[in-house]
């Protein structure tokens, strides 16, 4: 359809600020995603971390389409709505739940402690939501247009809630389809069933944040995660595992029980077996994520609904201690900072670029007892990905502008991602009746993309593939 455009304003030279416009004619767009950018990725025309304004026009936006409440892909609704947004926001049942939450807390971290102003934003962002049901289509009202225009959401299985969206325009005679892949979860994630690809589409949006690797296998996963804790407290200290809030702290917390079940007896460190491990999850929002996930168990997998048939919980065990106050957040980091004591810290945000996990960092990381234990992708310019890199070579981090050596031991668990690797998106194409004319690779670094670029030609020969430039 000549009169169709998609205009991509973030994902396009990293993983983060998703915002994808679908525009229809002259005076219809709808928007998928708003998320905000982390570290030095920017949108097209210069918002980054530290500018959160939408620097794009929006009269003519009808809707908003959410795939799923990771920040990266939210994380600017508030000043969409700022900027006069009065439409419709489309999300799942989980993602409406989750939503809010997730919004409160980045305006309360981003400096804004105005709880009329939260008050008035969370009413509003309320009164705009609309809940969706997978596999269902909804009608999107366009103004004035000849279009008819229908989606439809279905599971991603990236975290709760997560879809990737089919588009559906008609007019007249011609028909057009467009799928928004979202963030799409690897296959064989805890907790959530896998991904499975619609009957077909014209063009497909398609992330690519490990379009150039493959995960190690769900045991081989639980099995390096076990070892790695293993060699970890062989270091006599404390592991901090930096962690989203959603989504990979209840994965994490999902596999830490598995372990306990499985190998409780065995020795875990000089001080006590499995069973006698610490966990301590350290994120207030973690803590009434992790409440809705078990609220939501319809949405677990089979696997994960016949642990609690056997009487066992996943995301609520012994060994798990829950941090709530800021207080008792500051007591826990001195208490370990004095003593080193084995414990396993589960901590937000994912990426080190905020939240608590920063002060954790700024306390330990200069003991060598210490380890930072990485399990998902560190965006470049995070204090995450700079440890990462220079951690292993004796370097520094500096954060609120000081410097911080970094004398603890730096790890990595590859592989374990709540993203779909080159294999899953491969498959995702390939398992489609209809495979798409076109494909535009978003959410990935730009060597990434190039390389699953030339896998996807390869694989796809009569599919165009394109890779969209700021």
């Amino acid at each position: 359809m000549e009169h169709i455009q998609v205009i991509h304003h973030g994902a396009i030279d990293g993983v983060t600020g998703s915002c994808h416009e679908l525009k229809i004619g002259n005076k219809n767009g709808i928007l998928v995603d708003c998320g905000s950018f982390q570290g030095e990725e920017a949108s097209a025309r210069g918002a980054g971390a530290n500018r959160m304004e939408i620097e794009f026009p929006i009269d003519h936006i009808q809707a908003l389409l959410v795939t799923h409440c990771h920040i990266d892909h939210v994380g600017r609704i508030p000043y969409l709505l700022l900027a006069g947004f009065r439409g419709p926001i489309y999300c799942s049942k989980p993602t409406a739940k989750l939503i809010p939450m997730v919004l409160e807390d980045a305006l309360q971290i981003g400096g804004t402690n105005d709880k009329r102003l939260l008050k008035r934003f969370s009413k509003m962002l309320k009164e705009q939501i609309r809940e969706v049901a997978y596999h269902e289509w909804t009608a999107i009202e366009l103004d004035k247009s000849e279009s008819t225009l229908e989606v439809r959401y279905a599971p991603a299985g990236h975290v709760l809630g997560s879809a990737y969206i089919e588009c559906r325009l008609k007019r007249g005679k011609e028909k057009y389809q467009v799928l928004f892949s979202g963030d799409l979860g690897a296959k064989h994630s805890p907790l959530l069933p896998s991904p499975q690809p619609p009957y077909g589409t014209d063009l497909l949006i398609l992330e690519s944040t490990y379009g150039d690797k493959n995960h190690t296998g769900r045991k081989l996963r639980r099995a390096v995660l076990k070892k790695m804790v293993e060699r970890c407290f062989a270091d006599r200290g404390v592991i901090i595992i930096p962690a989203f809030s959603i989504g990979r702290t209840q994965e994490l917390l999902y596999e830490l029980e598995q372990i306990i079940y499985q190998h409780g007896k065995t020795s875990a460190h000089d001080k006590g077996n499995w069973e006698d491990v610490e966990i301590v999850v350290d994120s207030p929002l973690a803590s009434r994520f992790t409440e809705i996930y078990k609220e939501l168990r319809g949405y677990w997998d089979s696997e994960a609904k016949q642990k609690i048939s056997q009487g066992r919980h996943p995301l609520s065990f012994e060994q798990l201690t829950t941090i709530g106050s800021h207080k008792e957040h500051l007591a826990t980091i001195k208490y370990l900072e004095k003593t080193a004591r084995p414990t396993i810290v589960i901590a937000a945000s994912g990426m080190c670029a905020g939240g608590r996990v920063v002060n954790y960092l700024k306390a330990l990381l200069d003991d060598k007892r210490t380890d930072v234990l990485f399990v998902g992708y560190q965006a470049y310019g995070t204090h995450g990905q700079k440890i990462q890199r220079y951690g292993p070579r004796g370097g520094y981090v500096e954060i609120d502008e000081k410097r911080y050596d970094i004398e603890a031991q730096i790890r990595t668990i590859g592989g374990y991602s709540a993203h779909a690797d080159q294999k899953n998106l491969l498959d995702f194409v390939r398992k489609m009746k209809k495979r798409p004319k076109e494909i535009r690779l978003v959410h990935g670094d730009n060597e990434t993309k190039e390389i699953f670029q030339k896998v996807l030609e390869k694989t796809f020969p009569e599919i165009e593939v394109k890779i969209p430039r700021s």
